[in-house]
């Protein structure tokens, strides 16, 4: 099959295109990859703000009295624990603890979560997710196909969105935290039923390092919510491609599924350890395997960690190239690229464990030259609060 029989287009795509985006399939999906200068795209995103289309990634809505029991059985987190109107990062794993996906979770009431997998696994995640709701009172419901996701990043972000709601919403705009969501309006204009206002679900999370949200709204809405969002931002806000997004979450050390994570790893060797709920009393998926992993000393005394890599000169290094010390390879680059924002290499990397002590000055094998990079502390990039 050809990629353009099997790719789809979001609800955006003729904005995207009246634009002049590049694309790029991506999951599936044509997505802009860049409107003009991804590097141009960074920096708007570090300085002012940058609007994404994100309609690619899934939206499944787990409901019914048995909601958070499920996402505990399901999940490795304990998302029963989560409080109404927060989210949480986890994964879901298979029986042998390998990661199917990583993925937010948003507990919306007692009896009603949104999960959130990434573009490429939606449906698998969705599969997954009804296969193992037999014996619990839940509804699994895909809503991806019918759902888009726009993300508002960067400083500037709280204030472009305040001048679209109303005003007695806008301290909840402002007072709502870093992974917690909440319903709000957004006056978007003409070109709606209901006068221009569309109910927003609106979460202050993203993918950046940059303060921002995620707005989720039906596909009909999207485009005038993107329109109404550029318009609100004038010259400050740019719309952002997949490009940008790869280099502002890789300058703020948050992994990328097929890269960081994938069946073949596990949550030890990917610093994910804290976020497996060992401590829950009730099973789930994949559980011995992962206290049998944790056991071993997997990514602490065994086996590779992923850690940060900061170039000591101008050259990059890229996904699979083999990390060297003293020429002998112990390990392999995940992710890589000269970093906008700081100006050096920055990159991911699988090293063998007793390497891993940051500081340790290590190379990447660029093509034949040993590039010296050394071990450092994640993120390479936080921002100012």
């Amino acid at each position: 099959m050809t990629e353009t029989a099997v790719s789809r287009h979001t609800a955006l795509y003729d904005e995207h295109a009246k634009r002049g985006a590049s694309f790029t399939d991506f999951g599936g999906w044509q997505m802009p990859l860049k409107y003009s200068s991804e590097l141009a795209e960074h920096h708007a995103v570090r300085k002012a703000a940058g609007l994404f289309d994100l309609s690619h990634m899934g939206e499944i809505n787990v409901t019914g009295p048995d909601a958070g029991a499920f996402l505990d059985f399901a999940l490795v987190g304990k998302l029963s624990a989560v409080a109404d109107g927060k989210a949480k990062y986890s994964l879901i794993c298979n029986t042998d603890g390998g990661i199917i996906d990583d993925l937010i979770s948003y507990r919306r009431t007692s009896d009603s979560y949104l999960v959130v997998p990434n573009a490429g696994n939606a449906e698998v995640v969705a599969r997954e997710l009804a296969e193992r709701s037999g014996g619990f009172d839940v509804v699994v419901q895909d809503q991806s196909a019918a759902t888009s996701l726009i993300a508002l990043q960067g400083p500037d972000a709280e204030a472009i969105l305040l001048t679209l709601v109303p005003a007695e919403q806008a301290d909840t705009v402002r007072g709502l935290k870093y992974y917690a969501s909440t319903d709000i309006q957004v006056h978007a204009g003409g070109g709606l039923a209901d006068g221009g206002t569309m109910d927003v679900l609106l979460a202050r999370t993203g993918y950046t390092g940059e303060d921002g949200f995620e707005l989720y709204i039906p596909n009909a809405q999207a485009p005038a919510l993107w329109t109404a969002l550029l318009a609100a931002g004038g010259e400050g806000l740019v719309p952002a491609g997949l490009a940008c997004r790869d280099s502002l979450r890789l300058e703020a050390g948050m992994p990328l599924y097929g890269n960081e994570l994938s069946m073949d790893g596990d949550p030890y060797s990917a610093g994910l350890g804290p976020i497996v709920a060992l401590s829950k009393k009730s099973d789930f998926v994949g559980r011995q395997a992962l206290e049998a992993k944790k056991a071993s000393g997997a990514g602490k005394t065994t086996g590779r960690r992923l850690v940060g890599l900061q170039g000591m000169g101008r050259r990059a290094g890229r996904s699979h190239y083999p990390v060297t010390l003293d020429g002998n390879v112990i390990g392999e680059v995940t992710s890589g690229a000269l970093s906008p924002t700081l100006g050096y290499p920055v990159a991911l990397a699988y090293v063998d464990v007793e390497h891993t002590v940051p500081g340790t000055e290590l190379s990447i094998d660029l093509r034949g030259k040993a590039e010296p990079f050394k071990v450092v502390d994640l993120p390479f990039y936080k921002r100012e609060k």
